[in-house]
């Protein structure tokens, strides 16, 4: 019985670890503008990887004429595809394995869970290619943002259910009286990276360029209606954005009051838990985090935007929902000494 988890439990790591990569790679490949760097889907230019000798620049070219070949976009898009579609073979064998075993041993493994992760990463391959065939319509790439940040999630979880992680205090019920507020920090985080997400494919980012105020003012001309408008027209693309100043505004300081109060959550979750001796580290962690990502988030407004700021304030927004997902894992199972 023991071999079987342990075998399951380093499955659901290695996938974690790769979800991890993918999620990076997605922010990178989002952020170098390389989401159209392939006109078509699953391939590149009708290629497994992308065109590379001009002859086969050539022939890409004339079969999408509207779209030249730029080999700084096609290679990002085409690796983070790649190593998508790993993640998809590892979850679908891990489903597998934890089926099979369950049958063969009669354990109680998660299997509705790893099920869940197989639908929801085939899911994750239809909204990637509605990313490319919607040209980066901004509800479907925030969607398929979402989707990737929750199969990481629910992979990790997948990890905590099967490994030997777990709180026994003395303290359990001050442990369990934090349900609330954790699950509450947890929604929040989730909403944070949602408007992160609609931030991004809405290239609202440097929507505002100082900090804390904006354009000068502390609640500058917005455009609410406008900027979260989930029927918006697509356009011939959405590369670039279509929205106005105003609308991009509204959008940015959405996800700056986000923060705010996600900040103010969290901050009050870990002053909670350095009253729990078995959770103080757990709190150190989660501050760290927190502050990590806050100062990204303002070197991203101040220094406008550079790339490796910008990928690692996606990456630690990440690392952010991870640490929340261990917690509640953490006091939804802890059990007294």
């Amino acid at each position: 019985m023991k071999s079987n988890v342990t075998w399951g439990f380093r499955l659901a790591l290695l996938a974690t670890a790769l979800a991890s990569v993918v999620v990076v790679l997605g922010a990178f490949t989002r952020l170098v503008d390389a989401g159209l760097g392939c006109p078509d889907w699953p391939g590149c230019y009708g290629h497994l990887t992308w065109p590379t000798t001009e002859e086969h620049v050539a022939t890409a070219e004339a079969l999408f004429p509207e779209a030249p070949v730029e080999h700084d976009k096609t290679w990002p898009e085409m690796v983070h595809r790649h190593f998508a579609g790993l993640l998809g073979l590892l979850i679908l064998g891990l489903t597998i394995f934890t089926w099979r075993r369950a049958a063969q041993t009669g354990q109680p493994l998660p299997k509705g869970h790893t099920l869940g992760l197989l639908i929801l990463v085939i899911i994750q391959a239809a909204f990637g290619m509605w990313t490319v065939t919607l040209k980066l319509w901004p509800q479907v790439v925030t969607a398929h943002l979402l989707g990737g940040f929750a199969t990481l999630s629910l992979l990790w979880l997948l990890a905590q259910r099967l490994g030997p992680w777990q709180w026994i205090s003395q303290q359990t019920g001050k442990i369990r009286a934090l349900k609330p507020l954790v699950l509450l920090a947890l929604v929040l985080v989730v909403i944070q990276i949602a408007l992160g997400g609609w931030t991004s494919s809405n290239y609202a980012a440097l929507a505002c360029t100082d900090f804390p105020t904006c354009h000068g003012k502390w609640w500058p001309e917005m455009d609410v209606a406008r900027g979260f408008n989930l029927a918006q027209t697509i356009g011939p693309n959405y590369l670039g954005g279509l929205l106005e100043g105003e609308a991009r505004t509204a959008i940015h300081m959405a996800h700056r009051l986000g923060a705010i109060v996600v900040t103010l959550a969290v901050l009050l979750l870990v002053a909670r838990l350095f009253s729990i001796r078995c959770a103080r580290p757990m709190a150190v962690t989660l501050l760290a985090v927190l502050a990590l990502q806050v100062s990204l988030g303002i070197t991203n407004v101040m220094a406008h935007l550079p790339l490796a700021v910008a990928v690692a304030h996606n990456a630690v927004g990440a690392l952010l929902l991870l640490t929340l997902v261990t917690l509640t894992h953490r006091v939804f199972t802890a059990q007294s000494t």
